[in-house]
């Protein structure tokens, strides 16, 4: 088992050293042995409509009528997403709803189930 550090962009234990730095195989990051090791507090932080942290697994419901872009679809309310994925950036939850297909939301228009 090595200890090397996890890659701090996509958090793989994977890593490998190269002379004077770390190397994700995974992401293909890489990063000085030098530099600070980030800490958990960084880690991405998503929360709900009514402020409860969401967490990768979670199921939520959503709390507005939502319209599919480039589509005639809505996703209505009362709509239960199982298993989601917390993702970077404004659509910050990535899911699979039934009838829909693959999509991402934003987390102030679900809550925690």
């Amino acid at each position: 088992m090595n200890d090397f550090p996890p890659c701090p962009q996509c958090h793989s234990t994977y890593t490998y050293e190269d002379n004077n730095q770390y190397i994700c195989p995974e992401c293909g990051h890489e990063w000085s042995k030098d530099a600070p090791v980030e800490t958990s507090d960084a880690a991405l932080q998503v929360i709900d409509a009514n402020g409860n942290p969401l967490q990768d697994g979670d199921s939520v419901t959503v709390i507005k009528n939502l319209k599919v872009k480039g589509s005639s679809l809505v996703v209505k309310v009362g709509t239960k997403v199982k298993n989601i994925r917390l993702v970077e950036g404004d659509h910050n939850i990535d899911c699979k709803i039934e009838g829909i297909g693959a999509m991402q939301l934003k987390s102030e228009f679900v809550k925690k189930a």
